[in-house]
């Protein structure tokens, strides 16, 4: 009995384990049959030919705007070689606007890679310089070798000038001394030392960095300095800011000007008044008197004699070309036009006054040839000169083998509009004596243009004689627009403007 309850507990165990083995309820348990997979996989296969497709699309976008960046940018490089190109031609032929060809543009250029393959070529559109301008825009455009149906091609627009050594207010070749009183409203330079007491509102540069001061006894002073209170300190001192003196500072020593190339050529003046311009011989008597006018024509006289200076009144300060430029006689020869080419030369000593209209580019130059220390002529001011306008529409330059000088019965206001060249001498004034009238103290000068002496330029005396007060203002029309005939600089055309014209 015992053994058959055994038995059947065991088979009772077996039952349970039986049930416990048997399959899930379908409900509780997904069907793995092969309809249920595909779905899955046409969903994940779609997604991933999407993203493969979308991935490809944007490859190969990406590829075509870097390859059109690629060839916009080697069309750019190719258009400013066009820019290069003729920068080059410029210096080489200053005043060929029709690159070579004498004929109106445009002028096309292949562009060659270095194994002599052509890549591309540019086009260039040149607009030569207005009359009294040396600006010169240069419109390039740089065009590829076609690969495909689309041209790519860019376009430079540069205005280039070509600089005047009328950059400073006042330039010399010797020691300057600006005394206090003077108000320097542009750049000033020179090869000399610089004494400044007066008021800078420009940049002041020397090429010395050190000299001896002729005004000052002592040990040496700096290229640039002023003895305003307090005085600046000897080198090898600490150079002191004062921008109570020098508002934009001052610099020394820096590379000397050559003033060989300031000074304009005056034969090629006098060759190209008698060519197209207002030429005079020597006077035979004392020289020539011109009074410029506004309707843009001249009166010429003929300065038959000169005043004796009063007793007393002499070259006590002894110098070279010395004399109070005092007119007593003249004779009217007549009312003139202002020359086509706007250059006048006179083989005498020359008296410049009156206006010079909006539009009217003048030069006048006095010298005689062959040059001799001796003989060497002179341009004098004794009553204003002024511009129509103060921008540049207006120009008038003074250009004389010795000097240009303010005589003895100048306005006691003078204002005098010009760019102001003394090639040998000297710009300035004349020391005169109480002796020589009351006219040896004047009360103010008004220059408005540029200053370029060869040897010191001054209008007043350390006795307190000359000009009380002098206002120096630089004319920046003159840097690009210098009257005609004028010295322009060796060193070529520089970019003023650089413009990228969409295409």
């Amino acid at each position: 009995m015992t053994m058959n309850k055994t038995k059947a507990e065991g088979r009772g165990q077996r039952a349970e384990n039986a049930a416990l083995s048997s399959p899930l309820p379908s409900a509780l348990c997904p069907p793995t049959s092969p309809g249920f997979t595909i779905p899955q996989i046409l969903v994940i296969g779609a997604i991933t030919v999407s993203v493969v497709t979308a991935l490809a699309g944007w490859l190969g976008a990406t590829l075509r705007q870097a390859k059109t960046a690629a060839s916009r940018e080697l069309a750019f490089q190719v258009a400013e070689a066009g820019v290069e190109y003729y920068r080059w031609h410029l210096a080489h032929a200053p005043s060929d606007f029709e690159d070579g060809t004498g004929e109106p543009g445009p002028y096309v250029h292949d562009f060659l890679d270095r194994d002599g393959v052509k890549i591309g070529e540019f086009s260039l559109e040149i607009t030569p310089p207005a009359t009294g301008s040396t600006r010169v825009t240069i419109a390039s455009t740089g065009t590829l070798v076609a690969t495909t149906t689309a041209t790519t091609s860019r376009t430079v627009r540069v205005e280039m000038a070509k600089p005047s050594f009328a950059r400073y207010s006042i330039l010399s070749n010797a020691n300057v001394r600006i005394g206090a009183g003077t108000v320097m409203n542009g750049p000033v330079h020179s090869n000399g030392g610089i004494r400044f007491d007066g008021l800078a509102t420009n940049l002041v540069t020397s090429a010395r960095d050190v000299y001896d001061d002729p005004d000052h006894s002592g040990g040496n002073e700096f290229g640039v300095h002023t003895h305003a209170s307090p005085a600046d300190p000897l080198p090898p001192a600490i150079v002191p800011s004062r921008p109570d003196i020098f508002q934009v500072g001052r610099q020394f020593p820096l590379p000397a000007v050559d003033f060989a190339g300031v000074a304009a050529d005056l034969a090629g003046l006098k060759a190209s008044a008698q060519s197209g311009g207002r030429y005079y011989a020597a006077s035979g008597k004392s020289g020539w008197h011109i009074i410029l006018k506004s309707n843009s024509t001249f009166d010429l006289y003929k300065v038959t004699a000169k005043k004796t200076p009063p007793s007393g009144c002499y070259n006590d300060a002894g110098e070279t070309g010395w004399d109070t430029w005092e007119i007593k006689t003249e004779a009217l020869q007549g009312n003139y036009a202002f020359p086509g080419n706007g250059v006048m030369f006179f083989e005498d000593f020359v008296w410049v006054e009156g206006a010079v209209p909006s539009g009217a580019r003048l030069i006048v130059g006095a010298a005689t040839f062959p040059d001799s220390a001796s003989t060497r002529k002179s341009i004098i001011i004794n009553k204003s000169i002024t511009y129509g306008a103060q921008d540049g529409t207006a120009v008038l330059g003074l250009v004389a083998q010795n000097n240009v000088s303010i005589g003895l019965p100048s306005d006691n206001v003078l204002n005098v509009h010009a760019a102001l060249i003394a090639q040998n001498g000297r710009v300035g004034r004349n020391h005169y004596r109480s002796a020589c009238g009351a006219s040896y103290v004047r009360s103010t000068i008004n220059i408005y243009g540029a200053i370029a002496s060869n040897l010191r330029y001054g209008f007043a005396w350390t006795d307190n004689t000359g000009y009380t007060t002098r206002n120096i203002t630089y004319d920046a029309n003159l840097l690009y627009g210098p009257p005609p005939e004028f010295p322009l600089s060796a060193e070529g055309y520089e970019v003023l403007s650089w413009e990228n014209v969409e295409n």
